[in-house]
């Protein structure tokens, strides 16, 4: 019997605040991935080479600094299918294998290791097209078979970034002709298929950051074994990894075999990402020539200072941040506590005071920076402090301790927790503040099964609400990151998942969004996507040219990406 698997992204970045959103950008994303095109799947890009600016120089070596506590850290390594962590670690993983299918700028789709895909049989049957010739770093052909050969480890991984695919553990060599439900086929050396048992249009989407887009050697993988492997993974990306301190340091350089090395890419000659502790550490180690980028900039303060020296890009978001709270446990388990958290909550003076008003208001799921983006949602309910005084006590709120949860990699985010703490004292409720890091976040949401949580800062949503870090990540009962358990909303989303037509689609994420609002479910904050900083003389998209967040942040192009310091 097929088994159901979920494809998810742990991209849980600190909650951030940054400058002012790029209008340009702001422009070409709600008009080119908003929700007015006919189709969910992205226009094509088919050769990622032409995203580059004409002038960069090939040659140089760049440092990258990730902050710790979230994308600093990679304490089991990098294999796509033992890994935990997620697109937390996204950076490495398409610098090391690229990927099958990329998302450019206003959300064209890039065809990198795979030249095409086809939807069939009502959406159950996806069938995607590999590139020819393409070898992975130690010279192996990267074939169905191998593809294969990866999608039936990543169905057994329990990464949060693991496939949802309604298929079977079953061989996935299967060649007889017609569609097998619930089955992987390889149809010929550079074809390969996947049979799902329910239909998914968001099937190309929900790649972005996920598992089955990184593929491995199989060969190097046999040889070295799985422990050497996940130091040192072979790939058929832009670089290749020279050496990996865990969570310290990992160093690259380019891949002469890589498929686009005749047209001159990856401009870099070496790429090295190292490990800080977090945005100020950051800052003081550019202002010290000791890296040239930082991704995922979130300290406002630190953003405008760097912007007197450094470049730095914001985008438009596509993951708000929601009040998560866990359904299943008390006292969120009642109807009028959860309400009374929607009405006792004035996100404004938050939103001014630690923001600067910098991101746009959201009531759903959706952000500006992706398809079906909603800001306004039918019955929402806003901050009314008359009704939350009447629901505190109807609740008993006034007699619990609310237990308020956050990721710790941010300060803005210890803030936005103790804003909120004050906010409700205000009305008689008492809170108990926690942060954790990464790894610990993750055994939060799962202890107990899922019951010893209570609430949480925390994103909910993708460039498509089906992908990543999407609405089903923290409302669909299959996700152990969820504090929802309805089976009705779970069929709505389901619906709005299984077409690939936008005029479907988009219509049911709205009606979920109510219905998330209806049984007030968890309220909506703000949408953003946090900045990255760069050093003069660097370019490329995702650093200096936008791209939409995949989940929370872009998914940087690392092959595209240049460093010609001044006078080189």
């Amino acid at each position: 019997m097929p088994v159901r698997f979920r494809l998810m992204s742990m991209r849980t970045a600190c909650l951030a605040g940054a400058a002012a959103l790029v209008l340009a950008a702001a422009a070409a994303c709600s008009s080119g991935s908003g929700g007015t095109s006919a189709s969910s799947s992205p226009s094509v890009q088919t050769s990622n080479s032409s995203i580059a600016a004409s002038g960069p120089k090939a040659g140089g070596s760049l440092t990258v600094l990730e902050g710790k506590g979230f994308s600093g850290d990679w304490p089991l390594g990098f294999d796509p299918a033992t890994n935990t962590t997620g697109s937390a670690d996204q950076d490495y993983y398409n610098a090391v294998y690229g990927q099958l299918f990329e998302l450019g700028d206003n959300g064209k789709l890039i065809y990198d290791l795979a030249t095409g895909y086809k939807y069939s049989n009502g959406n159950k049957t996806v069938t995607i097209n590999l590139r020819p010739g393409v070898k992975f770093s130690d010279g192996t052909p990267l074939t169905a078979d191998v593809v294969a050969w990866n999608w039936t480890r990543d169905l057994e991984s329990t990464c949060t970034c693991a496939a949802a695919w309604t298929v079977a553990r079953t061989n996935p060599k299967v060649t007889t002709s017609a569609p097998a439900p619930g089955v992987i086929k390889v149809i010929d050396p550079t074809t390969i298929q996947v049979n799902l048992t329910v239909p998914d249009g968001a099937f190309i989407n929900q790649m972005f950051d996920s598992i089955p887009n990184w593929i491995a050697s199989e060969t190097a993988f046999n040889k070295m074994g799985e422990k050497a492997f996940a130091k040192l993974p072979v790939g058929a990306g832009p670089f290749i990894m020279v050496s990996d301190s865990f969570s310290n340091q990992i160093v690259l350089k380019k891949n002469p075999t890589y498929w686009q090395a005749s047209q001159g890419l990856p401009y870099l000659d070496n790429l090295t990402f190292k490990s800080v502790s977090g945005d100020e550490a950051a800052y003081e180690a550019m202002l010290a020539g000791e890296g040239q980028v930082y991704t995922d900039m979130s300290t406002p303060q630190l953003l405008t200072e760097s912007a007197q020296h450094f470049d730095v890009l914001n985008q438009l978001g596509t993951s708000p941040y929601d009040l998560q709270l866990n359904t299943s446990v008390p006292p969120f388990n009642n109807p009028k506590a959860r309400q009374a958290i929607y009405a006792m909550t004035n996100f404004a003076p938050i939103l001014q005071k630690i923001f600067k008003n910098a991101y746009p208001v959201v009531q759903g799921f959706t952000g500006p920076g992706g398809i079906c983006y909603q800001p306004k949602v039918a019955g929402y309910q806003g901050y009314d402090p008359t009704l939350a005084k009447q629901l505190v006590q109807q609740s008993g709120l006034d007699k619990a301790t609310i237990q308020l949860g956050t990721i710790s990699s941010s300060p803005v985010a210890s803030e936005t927790t103790q804003a909120l703490s004050q906010e409700w004292a205000q009305f008689g409720v008492k809170t108990t503040l926690h942060t954790y890091n990464l790894n610990a976040l993750i055994a939060a949401f799962i202890a107990n099964g899922g019951k010893s949580w209570q609430s949480m800062i925390q994103t909910a949503g993708a460039y498509d609400p089906a992908g990543g870090v999407g609405v089903g990540f923290r409302f669909n009962s299959t996700s152990p990151f969820s504090g929802v358990h309805d089976p009705k909303l779970d069929s709505i989303l389901s619906q709005a998942a299984a077409s690939s037509d936008l005029g479907t689609r988009c219509p049911l994420y709205n009606q979920a969004a109510a219905y998330i609002a209806k049984n007030f479910y968890g309220p909506f904050y703000f949408s953003f996507a946090p900045a990255n900083v760069s050093v003069k003389g660097v370019g490329g998209p995702g650093l200096t040219t936008p791209l939409p967040a995949v989940s929370v942040t872009p998914a940087i192009l690392w092959e595209n990406v240049y460093y010609n310091p001044s006078g080189s």
